[in-house]
C-alpha cells in the first residue's frame, strides 16, 4: 500500500455546485488491492441485509458487515444493526483513507456484491446521527462498477467508474443535495466490496446506507 506518511493531492470536484465529490483514483497497488478483497471476502462475517418494507421481511442478495469504535447501532427500513469490532485489515484502510483524505472515521458500513445485478437504488446518506456535511470514504475492492449522483432539485446526473483499489470521498452539502447510486449491470459477472468509512455522533444511535 502507500506509505501512510507520503504526501496527496486532492483532485476536483466532480459536483459543480451544491456538494463535494473528490475521486482519488486507486490508491494501492493492484496486488495489494486483490489481496484486500480476498482477506475481507473470506474473514469478514458477511449477513445478508434484512429490510421490513410494507410489513414484509426482505433479506438482499447483497451482504454486509458494520464494524465501528464503539458498538454503534443502525436502523434501518424497522431493522437494527449493532457494530462490531475493527478488524486489522479493516483498521489499515481507514487509516490509509484518512491519510488521503485529511478526515477522521469510527465507523464501517462494508457492501458484498456478488456480481453486476446486485445494487443499490437512489438515496443519500444523510441520517441525523452521522456527522452533518462529514465527509464519507468510500473504497472499492474487486470489479469496477458505474458509480452515479442525481441533484436532488435539477436532475441532473454526474457518474464514474470506481476502480479496484480506489477512493472517494463525498462530503460538505453533497448529501442534503445529490442521491447516488450503484446501478446494476449485466455487464459484470466477478464480486465487488465497497468499505463505506463514516463519522458517528457518539452519543446515540444511527443507520447508514451504501
Amino acid at each position: 500500500m502507500r506509505d501512510l506518511f507520503s504526501e496527496s493531492l486532492t483532485p476536483a470536484n466532480l459536483l459543480h455546485r451544491d456538494g463535494i465529490v473528490h475521486y482519488y483514483g486507486t490508491i494501492m497497488t493492484l496486488n495489494d488491492a486483490n489481496e484486500c478483497f480476498e482477506t475481507l471476502f473470506n474473514d469478514i462475517s458477511w449477513q445478508h441485509d434484512q429490510a421490513i418494507i410494507y410489513g414484509k421481511n426482505i433479506t438482499t442478495a447483497r451482504k454486509i458487515a458494520w464494524v465501528g469504535d464503539q458498538p454503534f447501532d443502525y436502523t434501518y427500513s424497522n431493522t437494527t444493526k449493532r457494530a462490531q469490532p475493527w478488524t486489522p485489515l479493516l483498521l489499515r484502510l481507514k487509516m490509509l483513507a484518512e491519510q488521503e483524505c485529511g478526515e477522521t472515521f469510527n465507523a464501517c458500513l462494508l457492501n458484498l456484491y456478488h456480481d453486476g445485478s446486485e445494487g443499490m437504488a437512489w438515496h443519500s446518506d444523510g441520517e441525523k446521527d452521522l456527522k452533518k456535511n462529514g465527509a464519507i470514504a468510500s473504497v472499492s475492492l474487486g470489479a469496477q462498477r458505474k458509480f452515479s449522483f442525481k441533484h436532488k432539485e435539477s436532475q441532473e446526473t454526474v457518474s464514474l467508474y470506481l476502480q479496484n483499489g480506489s477512493l472517494l470521498i463525498m462530503k460538505g452539502t453533497t448529501q442534503s443535495h445529490w442521491l447516488h447510486r450503484l446501478p446494476p449491470t449485466k455487464s459484470v459477472t466477478t464480486p465487488r466490496i465497497n468499505l463505506t468509512f463514516r463519522t458517528m455522533e457518539t452519543h446515540s444511535s444511527s443507520y447508514f446506507n451504501e
